[in-house]
């Protein structure tokens, strides 16, 4: 199916550079106050204010601070931000820079996932007009103290990097795995010095906010979650893509756009999110409601909710970092459960005791992903358990 990117982005109309020539006109203390004003939250899956993490960044003391670009992008239904990085790249390492003027970095990283290093000679010559204009490297914007540049570090293909604590295991040379928080980033992150990380879409709206205002991304969206947010949009509907909303936006509205009005489902926040069936397309996709990733996933009427459950129990399976316990051996019995339900063995007890370890993997997991990996198992189960699941559940006598 051709893929029609949205190309008349808010991104697109940012003037070069308007942003941290905005911030090198401020005080620190009003760049933070600026990105806290604005209500913007990281445009990953943990939704925390941008705000608020550099708040705290800039209030330790440390001789050492950096700032992060997490460019992972290893769920299952998401591409936006290879867009922005192919489209608006410099939109990245602006917003980049702006936090490290805020908070007192010297030094920024790109975690590349090994799957975009095609992208690497694209970002390096980026990273070098930059230097050449003036704007990373020895005294950036003319500020004679402010020196501040930025390097590449392309991943190894693991999904568990996604997790800034395990990225900043990776960036440190060892295996990616999540830390014990706190102490978070902001405090002790990147060789134990503050650290602020962000994804790549998160980075490229602090350029936006800078150059338009906080009250212009504020009063957009709804008023707990407040801009605009890019979705990756894909599976059964007529025109798939990159696209751009504001946030509070219903099921419907989005499926109406895409052409995808005739699903029967929506998986909302890629696979670690959850399943909408369509009796709830009039819910809203914002922190209050549906919480957002950026991946957004149609199901037509033909697919088979139960194969569904059963591909994204397999990609955890595969991609559990094996650190605790509940997700390496949790999403395991998960999926043995799905097979079971596929070959017609698995009893309606049995089901609702996978059920229990589902919701024990979410509360006792170490980290996000681990504990988002059984949502999308449990969300179908409940929703479609009558209708898709029933015919394969064997008599509680058997």
């Amino acid at each position: 199916m051709k893929s029609s990117v949205v190309s008349k982005l808010t991104f697109s109309t940012i003037p070069v550079d308007a942003g941290l020539h905005a911030a090198t006109g401020m005080s620190l203390e009003d760049i933070v106050e600026t990105v806290r004003e604005s209500g913007l939250r990281g445009r990953g899956g943990g939704a925390f204010s941008v705000g608020r993490k550099w708040e705290v960044a800039r209030g330790v003391r440390s001789d050492r601070k950096y700032v992060i670009c997490n460019a992972a992008e290893g769920e299952p239904g998401s591409f936006k931000d290879r867009a922005i990085l192919s489209g608006y790249a410099p939109l990245v390492f602006e917003g980049m820079t702006i936090a490290a003027l805020a908070v007192g970095a010297t030094r920024g990283i790109i975690y590349l996932r090994a799957e975009y290093a095609y992208m690497l000679g694209h970002l390096e010559s980026v990273l070098a007009a930059r230097r050449k204009a003036g704007l990373l490297g020895k005294q950036v914007a003319g500020n004679p103290r402010f020196n501040f540049d930025i390097r590449i570090q392309i991943g190894e293909g693991a999904y568990v990097c996604g997790q800034e604590t395990a990225l900043i295991e990776f960036l440190e040379g060892h295996r990616g795995e999540p830390r014990n928080r706190p102490p978070y980033p902001a405090v002790s992150g990147y060789r134990g010095a503050p650290t602020v990380v962000h994804n790549v879409e998160t980075w490229a709206w602090v350029t936006c906010v800078m150059a338009k205002g906080a009250k212009w991304f504020h009063d957009l969206g709804t008023p707990k979650s407040p801009g605009m947010k890019l979705f990756s949009v894909s599976g059964d509907c007529s025109r798939p893509g990159v696209y751009e909303f504001q946030l509070g936006l219903s099921v419907a509205e989005l499926l109406r756009v895409v052409g995808g009005e005739d699903a029967q489902g929506v998986q909302v926040g890629g696979a670690s999110g959850r399943m909408v069936p369509r009796s709830q397309f009039g819910r809203k996709i914002a922190y209050e409601d549906l919480p957002y990733g950026g991946a957004v996933i149609i199901l037509g009427e033909n697919r088979d909710m139960l194969e569904v459950a059963h591909n994204y129990l397999k990609f955890f399976t595969s991609e559990s970092c094996g650190q605790c316990t509940p997700c390496r051996e949790g999403t395991r019995k998960l999926l043995d459960g799905v097979e079971r339900l596929r070959n017609g063995r698995c009893s309606s007890a049995y089901l609702d005791q996978l059920i229990s370890l589902g919701e024990s993997i979410q509360a006792a997991s170490k980290c996000g992903l681990g504990q988002s990996s059984p949502q999308a198992f449990l969300s179908i189960v409940a929703h479609y358990r009558g209708k898709l699941m029933g015919r394969k559940l064997v008599d509680d006598a058997r």
